[in-house]
């Protein structure tokens, strides 16, 4: 490397580039035909440019000073705060661990196998511009997720190439001053299992990496970290163990600690229990004392609204992997199995790791108003007794990072017309109500080039996939004049799992086939999407629609490109017209893919799932249905079918092919318009990760100072009353309740309510007793109520017996209910419901 180029290594090593055009720019003047050959690495790039090109660049004054400013403005990046530091000041370490099974930050460094990992990494992303003080902690997988081929019938056929980690923008961590590799160690069955740590740099971030492909473990433990989501229960609990602790133990061994941890997923749930033992071994502190510190600074985020969706393990292999650690945490085995159940009592549950993270965190979400609601009802066995509606699960809508999914051509268009605040301040509703400034000539120009791009790279993929089947010359050729750059793009681009109905619209193929060939307004639709390698009702799906595809009526509109990743993506999200979204309501958490597509302009025709039930308004889009849901799966097929298509045919197509004289759609630009200025500013990471920081990661780290202070003696204190609460508690209750209402009351005028209780042992101010009101449903029952805290009147008497009172607001006529409600209290415990403690009237 000549000396004038060394930056080069800096600028490649910094994952800034995967979000900044300019430094990719760079890369491809360097050599364009490698820059696409090599997968966009750039570091394999560099490994394989001819010694002759860079002497050639060095001495290209236009190419060094190109070089010279994105390599400063690297290093000015680097060395600037950020919104964190405005806001909470300078922070000298990581203070927020950030754990995830897979990231998806770019092309080359495949570990990633879908939405999550995408998330978690654009996670990363925006914590980098704000400025936050976070550090990842992951796995670095040697065959990553499966690549993906469909033999001749359609039938996927997963391949697992090996990822060379020295070709890749990762870095094996080593101790300073030396080559020697810092080694972490995790306690399995009989054995230790050593894991070396990696890093990527993503801008300010860190994300460090565990892998077991070491020397000195057995084979079968060097292919812990080899397949993302492979292998049988045994192998999920082996990644599992090393995530979780092997991801605390890398952190220590770095020298790094955190104060807060943040679980993505349940993956990572043993993290916790790690965390407790790590402080009872240093500090001799109980198991309930060391927990409760954990508790107040764990922050845990539940993805998957389906239960079969979230890892469990039956005892025996709890039992394989934890009969000694468990003794470490001085429990007994039941009592550990206990901490993941949602029935205490029931000996056949599994251990879930979803209850072990909700049981283990203090602070803990859903990724949409809806998937909140869903999770609140699915996990409410985790604390019996209270109102499902108040169970403490709440919600963080994600997000995208927007910067990474926006179109080159129509960053120059933002750059040119909002300035580079789009960039900056990408939550800023005033800086994205400047698209509307944006001639509709260029924005419908760019893109209609973006389009264009889209369909020139589908038919090269499509012919590619075809050789390797061995396809004819006939259907090679036919390959190059498959889809149409002017027709109306329809893109469907996922995991395939059933409830996701990617085959939704192809419900009736008559129908379709009319919509798709209108000579004077076609449509085309782009699939794309893996299935789990056991999921074989999802590779069904894409069989299915293969074998549409291959249908004379279909052979020049619809195009499956296999083997779906972050390319494939980036092409479908800035090219088509319209993102297409049919999955059976509410299994989808979130979903962030139109997120993507709203940046950029397209439209999305979606059902009012995940994030759509929020973002969704008759200006930004078209929503498939109300929401409706009937339990006949096949009756609910048809009739959203048929939604579509009606909405498609009378609205979609009509309004993209409504031109003007000059050519222009208004009617839909203006709908693209809106889009981007209303979703955009909302549906992003910055905006995402300054909610967690705000509602979750800032109240964790004063909770986690608070309680670790003089010996952690405010967690010792906290512990031990809680202890004391689970005994007494059976003994509070309430006696009597009475109010002053005859029968009826007038609005506007309050109801006296008084209550009589039992506490027994219990002293006052450690219960809030409360009144739960509300209205009332058609058959009489209290569903939605909400909580009044009552005063005590006078002293408790001497036996235990206390009266409290309050005024009942009467703001709406009709039916209204009321009853009392006692829950435990401690001025260190911010909420009472999380001890699963209530006692009702």
């Amino acid at each position: 490397m000549p000396e004038e180029l060394s930056g080069l290594v800096e600028l490649v090593y910094n994952l800034r580039w995967s979000w900044q055009g300019a430094v990719r720019d760079v890369f491809r003047r360097l050599d364009s035909r490698l820059w696409e050959a090599c997968g966009h690495n750039p570091v394999a790039m560099l490994g394989q440019i001819d010694q002759d090109r860079l002497d050639t660049v060095r001495k290209d004054a236009g190419f060094m000073a190109q070089f010279r400013r994105v390599h400063a403005e690297l290093k000015e990046y680097l060395g600037k705060g950020g919104w964190w530091s405005e806001r909470h000041g300078e922070a000298g370490h990581p203070l927020i661990a950030y754990f995830c099974a897979e990231f998806g930050l770019t092309d080359c460094i495949p570990i990633y196998s879908g939405g999550l990992g995408v998330l978690a990494s654009d996670h990363l992303k925006s914590a980098s511009e704000l400025g936050v003080p976070l550090v990842g902690v992951g796995m670095l997988y040697q065959q990553g997720y499966f690549r993906q081929r469909l033999n001749v019938d359609g039938w996927q056929l997963e391949l697992f190439p090996r990822n060379d980690f020295h070709n890749m923008p990762v870095r094996e961590v080593t101790r300073p001053g030396s080559d020697e590799p810092v080694i972490v160690e995790v306690d399995f069955p009989g054995r230790k299992v050593k894991a070396r740590i990696w890093v990527v740099r993503v801008g300010r971030v860190a994300l460090y990496l565990l892998d077991s492909n070491v020397a000195e473990n057995s084979p079968e433990d060097r292919q812990i970290t080899a397949q993302l989501y492979g292998g049988d229960q045994e192998t999920r609990i082996c990644q599992e163990i090393l995530l979780g602790i092997g991801g605390v133990r890398a952190l220590a061994a770095l020298g790094i600690q955190p104060e807060v941890y943040h679980m993505n997923e349940g993956h990572s749930a043993f993290m916790a229990l790690e965390r407790v033992r790590m402080l009872m071994a240093e500090g001799g502190h109980s198991f309930q004392t060391a927990r409760e510190a954990v508790m107040a600074s764990t922050v845990f985020t539940t993805h998957t609204p389906v239960p079969a969706g979230n890892d469990a393990f039956e005892p025996w292999l709890i039992e394989r992997y934890f009969s000694e650690y468990w003794g470490q945490l001085s429990l007994s085995k039941e009592e550990f199995l206990t901490l993941g159940r949602q029935e205490a009592n029931n000996g056949d549950e599994p251990m879930s790791l979803t209850v072990l993270a909700l049981r283990l965190s203090g602070h803990r979400n859903a990724v949409s108003q809806l998937h909140g609601t869903v999770s609140r009802k699915l996990w409410s066995g985790v604390w019996p007794g209270l109102p499902v509606q108040e169970v403490p699960i709440t919600h963080v809508t994600n997000g995208v990072h927007t910067g990474s999914w926006i179109s080159h051509d129509l960053a120059d268009l933002y750059d040119r017309y909002l300035g580079p605040d789009w960039q900056e301040q990408p939550t800023s509703e005033r800086v994205w109500e400047a698209v509307e400034q944006v001639p509709d000539t260029e924005l419908w120009r760019t893109h209609e080039r973006r389009r264009e791009r889209l369909v020139a790279f589908a038919r090269r993929r499509l012919r590619e996939q075809l050789a390797r089947r061995g396809a004819s010359a006939t259907e090679l050729s036919a390959a190059d004049e498959v889809l149409d750059p002017e027709a109306l793009t329809i893109g469907f681009s996922r995991r395939f799992a059933a409830y996701k109905r990617a085959n939704l619209i192809l419900h009736d193929i008559e129908r379709l086939a009319r919509l798709l060939n209108n000579p004077e307004r076609p449509a085309q639709i782009i699939y794309s999407g893996k299935a789990h390698p056991r999921d074989n009702p999802g590779k069904d799906l894409i069989r299915q629609i293969v074998h549409i595809a291959r249908r004379p009526e279909f052979s020049r509109n619809i195009v499956f490109l296999e083997d779906y990743e972050m390319n494939i993506a980036r092409y479908l999200v800035q090219g088509v017209d319209v993102w297409l979204n049919t999955p059976l309501r509410p299994m989808e958490a979130s979903g962030t893919s139109g997120m993507k597509v709203a940046s950029n302009g397209g439209l999305n025709v979606s059902v009012l799932d995940g994030w759509w039930n929020e973002g969704y308004s008759s200006d930004v889009g078209w929503a498939i249905g109300s929401g409706e849901s009937y339990e006949d799966l096949d009756y609910q097929n048809t009739v959203e079918s048929q939604a579509l298509y009606d909405l498609l045919e009378k609205e979609v197509v009509p309004a993209f092919y409504d031109r003007g004289p000059d050519g222009l759609p208004r009617a839909w630009m203006a709908k693209m318009k809106a889009a981007m200025r209303k979703l955009a500013p909302f549906f992003n990471t910055n905006r995402m990760v300054r909610d967690y920081c705000e509602r979750f990661y800032i109240p964790a780290m004063q909770r986690w100072q608070q309680l670790i202070r003089e010996g952690m003696a405010s967690a010792r204190s906290l512990a031990e009353w809680k202890q004391r609460m689970r005994g007494q508690f059976t003994q509070v209750r309430v006696e009597g309740v009475q109010d002053n209402m005859d029968g009826a009351a007038s609005v506007g005028a309050p109801v006296r309510v008084e209550a009589a209780v039992f506490l027994g042992p219990v002293s006052p101010q450690d219960v809030s007793v409360q009144l739960y009101y509300g209205q009332l449903d058609a058959d009489g029952q209290l569903q939605l109520g909400e909580a009044l805290d009552m005063a005590l009147l006078g002293g408790a008497d001497p036996d235990g017996r206390a009266h409290y009172g309050a005024d009942m607001p009467c703001e709406r006529s009709g039916l209204a209910g009321y009853t009392v409600r006692i829950l435990p209290r401690h001025e260190a415990m911010p909420d009472g419901r999380e001890m699963g403690l209530i006692r009702w009237a």
